[in-house]
């Protein structure tokens, strides 16, 4: 579930007011859905965005977030997967593992704190971290409390003051793993478990041609959720193509790409104009960026011969540079190779993540 697709659901219930529970999964064992961080919002009436599980759970999620709005308590559920009980569940689900969660309630009172503060991550430029308490030992520090850091400081707290230092720490060590996880702490004054939750804005793709077949690269990419940014210097290509669910869409001479974006910003690149000068000079600007991905249509003798004209500023493009773009799936046809180029990416994204 992509986080573009729950803020924009987080948008529309807080603006009506709605009474939210977020739902987090703090602990896995075996094979489950989702694993440590996964997010759901759920709505005081039942409606509900993302998905914990393969849709077997989410309804019982959604009864026991009723409860959590009514009494204003957090609650942590536990599902027990590894049997498959028919008679419990009225359906075979086909996992085994166990999942735990923590059920958490935002309130229009508080602004939707802590994931108000959550959301701004995600819908930033670098990756947040937030640390929730989901058992505690400590005088006054109650379960539900929560740190969430913007720009690498922190930006709420309803955490004791005497804790927040030590909690930072734990912090930016999240932050240097660059995952989710669920941990212990321990002070002088007793112990807790906190879940810490990476906060991952979705990817920035750059697409640099705006031709037929960029129109299924960049509905695949949006489809998961990722930020796309379309560009082609030729107005024709732009006003036939649609990419209204695009972040951006420009149209600015080839040699001013880096004027018109921070190739900095994007994980990955798609290099598809089909036109052999255009290309040249987008590879060269993209060889002095720090993209890791660099993906480019056409056949490796194409490749060969761009990466040969940049001379030193090919070279710099080694290891980065995919082409023909796309993992070898054997289709044919714009969607296919669509296809194929998102999966390569994703799968460096993960690799990278």
């Amino acid at each position: 579930m992509s986080a573009a697709v729950l803020l924009a659901a987080y948008e529309r219930w807080s603006a009506a007011g709605k009474a939210l529970v977020l739902a987090s999964v703090f602990a896995t064992e075996g094979s489950t859905y989702s694993k440590t961080g996964a997010q759901m919002l759920i709505t005081e009436d039942g409606e509900f965005q993302g998905m914990l599980s393969g849709g077997c759970l989410e309804g019982d999620l959604a009864e026991r977030a009723r409860a959590v709005v009514g009494s204003g308590m957090p609650q942590v559920v536990t599902y027990d997967l590894s049997q498959d009980d028919e008679e419990l569940w009225g359906m075979g689900v086909g996992c085994d593992g166990l999942m735990r969660i923590f059920l958490q309630p935002l309130r229009a009172a508080n602004g939707y704190q802590p994931f108000a503060t959550m959301a701004r991550a995600l819908a930033g430029d670098s990756e947040q971290v937030a640390a929730t308490v989901i058992e505690s030992g400590i005088d006054g520090l109650l379960p539900g409390a929560t740190l969430a850091t913007l720009d690498g400081a922190v930006a709420y707290s309803d955490v004791p003051e005497a804790l927040i230092a030590e909690f930072g720490a734990m912090l930016g060590s999240s932050l240097l793993e660059r995952r989710s996880a669920c941990k212990s702490f321990s002070s002088a004054a007793g112990e807790a478990r906190l879940l810490f939750t990476l906060l991952a804005p979705p990817p920035a793709i750059l697409v640099l041609g705006a031709g037929l077949d960029a129109g299924p690269v960049v509905r695949f990419a949006i489809a998961l959720g990722w930020r796309v940014t379309v560009q082609d210097h030729r107005p024709a290509y732009i006003d036939a193509g649609s990419f209204g669910g695009a972040a951006q869409v420009h149209c600015v001479p080839v040699d001013e790409l880096s004027k018109a974006v921070d190739l900095n910003g994007f994980a990955a690149v798609i290099v598809m104009s089909h036109h052999l000068a255009s290309d040249r000079s987008y590879l060269g600007q993209i060889a002095r960026s720090r993209i890791p991905y660099v993906g480019l249509l056409g056949p490796a003798q194409r490749r060969r011969r761009l990466l040969d004209e940049l001379g030193a500023a090919g070279k710099r493009l080694e290891g980065r540079l995919h082409g023909p773009a796309g993992l070898d799936i054997g289709g044919r046809g714009p969607a296919s190779i669509a296809l194929s180029i998102i999966a390569e990416i994703h799968q460096e994204l993960l690799a990278a993540g």
